[in-house]
């Protein structure tokens, strides 16, 4: 399994399991991007292909998730993974031989989302499996994952690649190598962060971060309402992740008879509803978790630690900024408070509003007014 060169932790257990017997369940643990997702594809594809008649077959099925004894997993709430997503698709099913292999392969996405209906539901299963039965839990947050279900299973550690490494791989699809050395650092080790940051919207994602933070810096929230492009941009994702649902649904109604065109259609209208509230939180909680980190770089940059910067490619502006350390290391605990509450049903408009006169009150008369290039 060629993504597991990088995860040596990941490459013993696995490799272990494969030369032997694996584990009845496994917790893949580490940041997003690190390449959990694409190893429990290979895994399951290499288990399920194991003793097959037609062995490049069966894992060429696996990798395209088509093969009947892989089910595949992922929260179906806003933010939440539900009793439902468990009950049919893993307890029920789990009961079942396989179809075609020795094993049934089934893969949770998110783990840490699940609630306690849904790990209780889960927990029996996890606790007494058939012998033919493989859970694998995918999360990026391990610490969130409820702890009767992490003792249940294995841990498999995936690492966060390193920034050189991150900066390789955008620069491999055209991007500046200074623009691709900030993004990869400010991804924090999150693969699909960094490509998110330095293609597409990532520059204009970027600028409406800074002049969110820049506003309360220069006491001109009032003024210039920096909420308003950052709500903007998260209400067009949230737009599009519920347009592919629709998408889906269309496609999939011209397969089934007309009697049952109104349940999959109020099925998909609540699905649809879940994804587009999931990616405007998603939207909303990078471009804050950015803000911190503009505020982050500023104390950096006051603590005469400029090796420590982030964004790399905006230093001369930083070195511009305020000096007053303790100021800005309140504003980032302010903005990752705002953070932890968006997944609460919150008001996103009056979060963001609340954030900006409360970063704006702990600045103001500490760091100054400052103006930026």
């Amino acid at each position: 399994m060629t993504v597991l060169e990088a995860h040596p932790h990941a490459a013993a257990v696995l490799g272990a399991a494969l030369r032997d017997r694996p584990s009845h369940a496994y917790l893949f643990h580490g940041p997003a991007g690190s390449g959990k997702r694409e190893a429990a594809r290979e895994f399951a594809a290499e288990l399920l292909s194991r003793d097959a008649p037609d062995p490049a077959n069966a894992r060429a099925r696996a990798l395209a998730g088509a093969h009947p004894d892989l089910t595949w997993v992922a929260p179906s709430g806003a933010h939440i993974m539900l009793r439902g997503d468990v009950d049919q698709s893993v307890v029920a099913a789990a009961s079942h031989t396989p179809f075609e292999s020795a094993w049934r392969v089934f893969v949770l996405e998110r783990a840490d989302t699940m609630d306690d209906p849904a790990a209780n539901t889960l927990l029996k299963t996890l606790e007494e499996p058939p012998g033919y039965v493989v859970l694998i839990l995918l999360t990026d947050r391990p610490t969130q994952v409820l702890p009767t279900i992490t003792s249940r299973c294995q841990g498999v550690r995936f690492d966060a690649p390193p920034p050189g490494r991150l900066a390789e791989r955008l620069e491999s699809q055209g991007v500046d190598p200074g623009t691709a050395r900030a993004c990869a650092r400010l991804s924090l080790g999150d693969g699909e962060r960094a490509l998110t940051l330095a293609l597409g919207d990532g520059p204009a994602l970027r600028a409406r971060a800074e002049a969110f933070a820049r506003a309360a810096l220069d006491g001109e929230v009032g003024r210039v309402k920096p909420w308003t492009d950052v709500l903007a941009a998260a209400r067009t994702a949230g737009a599009a992740a519920e347009a592919e649902l629709e998408a889906a649904l269309r496609t999939e109604l011209e397969y089934l008879p007309k009697k049952e065109h109104r349940r999959k259609q109020t099925e998909f209208t609540e699905r649809a509803r879940r994804a587009a509230r999931r990616a405007e939180t998603g939207a909303l909680d990078h471009a804050l978790q950015l803000v911190g980190l503009w505020f982050r770089d500023l104390a950096c940059i006051a603590a005469d630690a400029e090796e420590l910067v982030l964004a790399t490619d905006r230093l001369e502006v930083l070195r511009a900024g305020p000096r007053d350390a303790h100021a800005l290391h309140a504003a980032l605990e302010l903005v990752e408070d705002t953070r932890a509450r968006l997944p609460f049903n919150v008001s996103y408009d009056l979060a963001l509003q609340a954030l900006a006169y409360r970063l704006e009150r702990t600045l103001a008369g500490r760091v100054g007014g400052v103006v930026f290039a």
